[in-house]
């Protein structure tokens, strides 16, 4: 006999096993299908792992500037085996953690593989065969993988996807990186700190083309100052593989040039894990391999949702979370406000850090706002300068006509723990005045948040 739910969630990452927690919270019977590991791509090999990677490459970094603050390090080095053994311990720790709170929260955990066998209806392939279970809702958290282009396919031994580069078969000397999203910068980053000769191709005019056009600028310098060489309006047309080396063809500017690397990283984006699912025998839409939703996560299907990765862009952890308490509440019969994607910031952890939330100054001035915009370098900010870490900025944008802090980027140490308090500003609709007249901690990397609003209106103190 089937077993029944009030809810069923498809996929135990950061959205799937929050949506399924919370929904317990509220009282629903909840099951979770996870055909791979708990805590998805997310815990095991993205957001995480790569933090405890690029902490190492920090870590190394400060040691190799030991004698900027008046200490002494001799011999340093690294042992690339103990940095990936560390990283994928605390993968594994917070993986296990899923399973305690699944247990504690009382969640019906199902390994297995789940296809959708009709309306309320899903049949999960298990190691002990296949088994049906029944649900009143269903939400669809099957998240996304790399994306592969033709010719440019990894094999896991000198072409890696971000899962090879997180176990790496061995230490690049000279690193093509295809792609300057944040996956892409972030792998550069760690190896290149690490000493790998790296360069970044990447398709468009400029590095992390999401971000501010300012605030790819400034990374770009600091990137190149660091010795990574970048290649923007760039296309990598293949890849000739031999047994110790990768030959790329790279085209730039109307001209082609090989060039010869030992490893290559592709991080030319994702695809959403929409196969095998049975979405078309229910009539659920897709769109460039991501599921077709309305605001509140509903896919047009009655009682099947789709957050997180699969369900489209913005590709974040922390969107996902939110949208499986959204819509875990929703199918409790709550009244949850639906997830805006302008107020989902978007970090990366290179070095510097990229963190920003809201409009880029472009954007805003697309979208018809009349702008005033303030800046504050890390060079006017004595803990920036006491932290050895003076080169960054922030930036923020403000309308003009109301105050509304439109957005916000920055680039500079410890910026993606900074720009929380943007977030919080935008989402208690804070103006430019409650902004001022906030008083920031001294000394801080905060005030320069501060120093930026009142640059934006010629108030600027310390610059």
């Amino acid at each position: 006999m089937a077993q029944n739910f009030d809810l069923v969630v498809i996929g135990a990452g950061p959205g799937g096993y929050v949506a399924a927690i919370r929904a317990s919270q509220l009282g629903l019977k909840v099951a979770c299908v996870e055909r791979e590991h708990l805590g998805g791509i997310c815990l095991n090999w993205g957001c995480i792992p790569t933090k405890a990677l690029l902490r190492s490459a920090e870590v190394f970094h400060l040691m190799e500037r030991a004698k900027d603050f008046g200490l002494t390090a001799d011999k340093i080095g690294y042992d690339i085996d103990k940095v990936v053994d560390r990283s994928r311990g605390v993968a594994k720790q917070l993986s296990g953690g899923i399973g305690h709170l699944f247990k504690k929260n009382k969640v019906t955990t199902i390994m297995g593989e789940a296809k959708l066998a009709g309306k309320g209806k899903i049949t999960v392939k298990t190691d002990k065969g296949s088994e049906e279970i029944t649900a009143k809702n269903i939400i669809i958290a099957t998240g996304a993988r790399a994306r592969e282009l033709p010719g440019l396919e990894p094999d896991g031994k000198r072409v890696w996807n971000y899962k090879h580069a997180l176990k790496p078969p061995h230490m690049p000397k000279k690193l093509l990186v295809i792609g300057s999203g944040a996956i892409g910068i972030e792998f550069a980053s760690f190896f290149n700190t690490l000493g790998a000769d790296t360069t970044v191709v990447e398709v468009m005019d400029r590095v992390l083309p999401v971000e501010d056009a300012e605030i790819s600028a400034f990374a770009k310098k600091a990137f190149v100052k660091q010795g990574m060489k970048i290649m923007e309006k760039a296309t990598v047309k293949s890849l000739d593989r031999k047994a110790d080396k990768v030959i790329a063809t790279i085209e730039a500017g109307g001209k082609s040039e090989k060039m010869e690397f030992d490893t290559v990283i592709s991080a030319v984006g994702i695809v959403g894990n929409v196969e095998g699912l049975g979405l078309e025998d229910l009539g659920i839409k897709t769109d460039r391999t991501h599921i077709t939703t309305d605001e509140y996560c509903r896919t047009g299907v009655d009682g099947i949702y789709a957050i997180g990765d699969v369900a489209g862009a913005p590709w974040l952890a922390h969107k996902a979370s939110h949208e499986g308490v959204m819509v875990a509440e929703l199918i409790n019969g709550g009244h949850p406000h639906a997830v805006k994607p302008e107020s989902i910031a978007g970090c990366t952890y290179c070095h510097p850090q990229v963190a920003s939330v809201g409009f880029t100054e472009a954007k805003a001035k697309e979208a018809g706002f009349d702008i005033k915009v303030g800046r504050f370098p890390f060079i006017g900010n004595g803990k920036a300068i006491a932290l050895g870490e003076p080169e960054g900025m922030i930036k923020t944008i403000f309308d003009a006509k109301t105050g509304e802090l439109l957005g916000a980027h920055m680039v500079g140490a410890e910026v993606t723990e900074l720009i929380q308090g943007y977030i919080v500003g935008r989402q208690l609709e804070t103006t430019e005045q409650d902004l001022m007249e906030t008083v920031f901690p001294h000394p801080t990397l905060s005030e320069m948040m501060h120093e930026s609003v009142l640059d934006a209106y010629g108030r600027a103190i310390h610059f």
